[in-house]
């Protein structure tokens, strides 16, 4: 359902059944799949891919070109999954030439005023809380959930089933299972909450600790929590995402928990 208070490029493909309210612009070049809702005053530009089913609140902006001074007006694209709400005043700014795209997964929830910046991938299932900031580059992985207000630096990567509390400063690597809080940001556990409620077992929730009590809490570097880990914990689909999450870093992974006098 089309306003005639909207514009709509003529170039848009815009499926049947998607619904635009009044005061909405979208672009040329753009893709918006059924069932989708565009709330007044939206701005869709060039680039834009939005699944299925979607819910774009007012105000938000998707695929305005990078706040990247590199940036020469390279054809990229910002893509949105299926059943993603997009609340009130959402930036997502699509790629550069470094991987010509920003995604946002599917089943996400992106609160008000959330920034996503050029060439950032999240993935399915995330919540970005009010007010988070994520500068260029950084990957999400699945069923993560930032705190609002979080700000996070270029090239970070934060890994499945994490959480971060309200107001953190993200300058290193997230690894995955786990929730950090404190400044600067630190280990607090795992996100056991989390897990259970996704069918996580007992058991696996114990492995999962043992995992991270040697890595954070006994005092060893990086390469010796891993030969450790290596040597003594039977190989499963988990100890490995761990130990390949923190294989690949190449900012480093946070602080391991500290006692605060």
């Amino acid at each position: 359902m089309n306003q005639p208070l909207s514009y709509v490029n003529p170039q848009a493909k815009v499926a049947k059944n998607v619904v635009i309210e009044p005061f909405v612009t979208i672009d040329k070049n753009v893709e918006i799949g059924e069932g989708t809702w565009i709330g007044p005053n939206v701005t869709i530009m060039e680039g834009a891919r939005i699944g299925k089913n979607c819910k774009i609140f007012p105000g938000a902006v998707i695929s305005a070109v990078p706040q990247d001074l590199k940036f020469n007006g390279e054809e990229t694209i910002a893509v949105i999954g299926d059943n993603t709400t997009i609340r009130e005043f959402v930036t997502i700014n699509r790629g550069t030439k470094a991987n010509m795209e920003t995604i946002v997964g599917s089943n996400c929830l992106l609160m008000a005023y959330v920034h996503v910046a050029h060439d950032c991938i999240i993935g399915n299932n995330c919540i970005l809380g009010n007010a988070t900031t994520l500068a260029g580059h950084i990957v999400i992985d699945d069923w993560a959930i930032l705190g609002g207000m979080t700000a996070i630096h270029q090239f970070v990567n934060i890994g499945s089933h994490t959480m971060t509390s309200g107001g953190s400063l993200v300058r290193k690597d997230v690894p995955p299972f786990t929730k950090c809080a404190r400044e600067p940001l630190s280990y607090v556990g795992i996100n056991s909450i989390g897990l259970r409620r996704r069918g996580f077992t007992a058991e696996k929730i114990k492995e999962i600790q043992d995992i991270y009590r040697i890595v954070f809490l006994k005092g060893l570097n990086t390469s010796q929590a891993v030969d450790m880990i290596e040597a003594e914990m039977a190989a499963t689909p988990e100890r490995d995402e761990i130990l390949s999450f923190i294989g690949r870093s190449s900012r480093g992974i946070m602080k391991g928990y500290s006692r605060v006098s």
